[in-house]
């Protein structure tokens, strides 16, 4: 297996056969701990183990990945937010957060304090949530970029990881 060089903010507990099980569970998280157990060449209670391992201490969730256009999200958009005054950033960040047309949230650096994705209906629908997001107070302008079609939407390569 190959080494991994871990980022600072990841727990040292991970290792080589934890990213190679991760890594077989991005491909398909239905995959049988059998059949990571004999790729990997470890035993069936040894994927277990780590696997609750993993799912206790947060590292993965399994949940259901949906395609949203399949299921009639037909506007995704990038919301660039300004905040004023800054010291209102986790306050607006958090609120923002709790809105269920979010699928990404986060704070940056540069010209505008935190972006946005969201996934709507349809445009109605994000002038809605446009609406919505200017009403939050502290929220001082935000500038919206749609996103005609999205071309790739996936978890991170662990491979880049790799030293």
């Amino acid at each position: 297996m190959a080494k991994h060089k871990l980022p600072e903010n990841v727990p040292a507990q991970l290792d080589d056969l934890d990213f190679s099980i991760l890594s077989h569970l991005q491909q398909d998280g239905r995959v049988s701990f059998t059949v990571i157990a004999e790729k990997l060449n470890v035993s069936i209670g040894t994927v277990r183990t780590r696997f609750n391992r993993l799912i206790e201490d947060g590292t993965i969730s399994i949940i259901g990945r949906v395609d949203p256009d399949k299921v009639g999200f037909r506007s995704y958009a990038h919301i660039a937010v300004y905040i004023r005054p800054a010291t209102f950033k986790e306050q607006v960040a958090k609120q923002i957060a709790r809105l269920p047309e979010v699928s990404f949230l986060a704070m940056t650096s540069g010209a505008y304090d935190l972006e946005v994705n969201v996934m709507c209906r349809d445009n109605d629908h994000l002038v809605q949530f446009v609406n919505q997001l200017s009403e939050i107070e502290g929220v001082y302008q935000t500038n919206t970029t749609i996103y005609f079609k999205v071309y790739k939407y996936a978890q991170p390569d662990l491979s880049l990881l790799k030293a």
